[in-house]
């Protein structure tokens, strides 16, 4: 018998994800397996299903289900992969993301939602390849570069180029560009040298904090 948090992650998975068009089988399984009510604070948890992001603290929030599961999407990985995650959150983007790679270095420049995502992870059991460093996310990470994948979970002005930098050829960026109001979501790939990007949806996301974002 279905918990009642499992079926309403079953019902997301069904109309707000494969419903909406994703249709990578790995990052629908994902999100079926990840407890999105483990990363929500429990004054928010009856609504941890709904679709629309949810505040977390500090200013910030854990994305809409369905912008989680496009960007996951857009990655294309498939398992063997080391992820760059700008903007830990609350951990949950790092726990779907550690379902469908090697590994994941998720970067949060909030140190108390980077320790609340570290235990958040550790808690759950299953994100043994997934680690939460504080920082300046913006920045990315160097130490651990280069990544076959980085994904970034606030909007940038512009492109970051330390990103672009700790990209892998060939390689893929997903980030929300644009003015604070709202922002699109391109998907950067880097190949043979060259850089090319494109549109997958409008969005709006918190800012990019830091010195490689809004400062």
């Amino acid at each position: 018998m279905f918990s009642h948090w499992a079926e309403q992650r079953r019902r997301m998975v069904e109309r707000q994800l494969r419903g909406r068009g994703i249709r990578d089988e790995r990052v629908l399984q994902a999100m079926a397996r990840i407890p999105r009510e483990e990363f929500i604070p429990a004054a928010e948890r009856a609504s941890a299903y709904e679709d629309r992001p949810i505040p977390i603290g500090f200013g910030q929030t854990i994305s809409q289900p369905y912008m989680t599961a496009l960007m996951a999407q857009e990655l294309e990985l498939s398992g063997g992969e080391d992820v760059l995650e700008i903007g830990a959150g609350s951990g949950y983007a790092a726990a779907v993301l550690s379902q469908l790679a090697a590994r994941v270095i998720a970067v949060e420049i909030v140190p108390g939602l980077a320790e609340s995502a570290g235990e958040n992870l550790s808690r759950l059991g299953c994100c043994e390849n997934a680690v939460v460093i504080t920082g300046d996310a913006s920045l990315g990470y160097s130490e651990l570069a280069p990544y076959d994948a980085i994904s970034v979970a606030a909007g940038a002005p512009e492109l970051p180029p330390q990103l672009l930098d700790q990209l892998k050829d060939p390689g893929r960026l997903v980030i929300p560009v644009g003015p604070l109001s709202d922002q699109e979501l391109l998907v950067v790939a880097k190949r043979d040298g060259a850089i090319v990007s494109r549109t997958a949806a409008l969005c709006r996301f918190v800012p990019l904090r830091g010195g490689g974002g809004w400062g």
